[in-house]
């Protein structure tokens, strides 16, 4: 049995694909992953998504499609996380390179349908920003969900389109989203989570973290991102949801608008129009003030001091958890810190790690 999983933003999109293939599907014959390598900039310093010219050691499936093995490597100085889940997870992950738009994709879709002739082909979004109008206060980062969309609407073969963990990317409001969701396909529990615990001990998603931990029971108030963003931990927190690929089509503007894309640059555009705002142009942005700013060294006694004062607040607003991305920013460290930040704060007090999350309450 072949299957094929669209991961809808990239990043943790893709890990929880693995996680979903092993629950939905028993993971006996693993999925072909097609995904992004977009890493946001504490892995990854060069804005925008990665495409096959940026890496060496891909693997060629298809004219279009390259396998990204665990040998591969990214063209420094960008960083991606791709060659170590390829290490650490069974399933093979398959590039998507946006440069050449939605077209590119649909094409990269239609050769790997001929190649894989899969039993499914499922497009998987973390959170639901897939559902998106455009025109949201709070939407991020809608390009790389709507290429995607795009891509798997025009394609010649039937795409089941499920959302994980509704709100939990931020991005919409669980209500906004509500009315769109379809049949409940299944609602993860701590054993779902087990194959890729060892991912998530690394890897930065927040969404899929959070995905994770509410599995797990962790409920409450996540903040997140650089910004502080809360993030209500609920009980539909682990639940997916089937969703209408039409539906979707017609409430994203932004898939609609890229449909006809042979760039990226193009498609950018459009997201700038319909959404005010492209999530490229923030990472730039940010990564400009991170040249200029040399971030803060990592000394122990400074960052738990930090770090106590930071938890301190984060409890008078009301929450409960929050990502180790968020306090690797909060503290004014870089994404090369985080790692040693995340192993000073567990070895100091294993008792507030909710795996893979933060805890701010000793007690919680």
């Amino acid at each position: 049995m072949t299957r094929l999983i669209v991961a809808a933003g990239g990043g943790g999109d893709a890990v929880a694909a693995a996680m979903l293939d092993v629950a939905l599907y028993g993971g006996e014959d693993r999925a072909v992953i097609l995904t992004y390598a977009w890493d946001r900039l504490l892995i990854d310093p060069v804005p925008g998504p990665r495409g096959a010219a940026h890496f060496t050691g891909l693997e060629p499936l298809t004219p279009a499609v390259r396998a990204v093995p665990a040998e591969a490597r990214p063209i420094p100085p960008a960083g991606s996380t791709l060659p170590r889940l390829a290490k650490e997870l069974p399933h093979t992950f398959a590039l998507i390179d946006p440069y050449h738009g939605a077209k590119g994709i649909t094409r990269q879709l239609e050769e790997l349908v001929r190649h894989l002739e899969p039993d499914s082909i499922d497009l998987l979004d973390v959170g639901g920003d897939i559902l998106a109008r455009g025109d949201e206060s709070t939407l991020k980062s809608p390009l790389a969900d709507a290429l995607t969309l795009a891509a798997c609407w025009q394609v010649n073969a039937p795409v089941r389109l499920l959302v994980a963990g509704p709100g939990l990317d931020g991005e919409l409001p669980p209500d906004d989203l509500r009315g769109s969701l379809g049949a409940l396909v299944h609602t993860l529990t701590a054993p779902d989570v087990v194959p890729i615990g060892s991912v998530l001990e690394w890897h930065p998603s927040e969404a899929t973290g959070m995905l994770a931990a509410t599995a797990r029971g962790a409920r409450g108030i996540c903040e997140v991102r650089d910004t502080g963003l809360p993030v209500p931990l609920t009980d539909e927190g682990p639940t997916v949801h089937e969703v209408d690929l039409d539906e979707a089509v017609s409430r994203n503007q932004l898939a609609r608008a890229v449909m006809t894309t042979t760039a990226l640059d193009e498609a950018e555009a459009h997201s700038r129009e319909i959404c005010g705002r492209s999530e490229i142009d923030y990472e730039r942005a940010k990564a400009a003030l991170l040249r200029n700013q040399p971030p803060a060294q990592l000394d122990p006694a400074i960052a738990l001091s930090q770090l106590h004062e930071f938890e301190a607040e984060a409890r008078s607003r009301g929450v409960t958890h929050t990502t180790f991305r968020r306090l690797t920013e909060a503290l004014h460290l870089n994404g090369s810190q985080r790692e040693a930040l995340r192993q000073l704060l567990i070895g100091r007090r294993p008792e507030q790690y909710a795996a893979p999350l933060w805890r701010t309450f000793a007690d919680a």
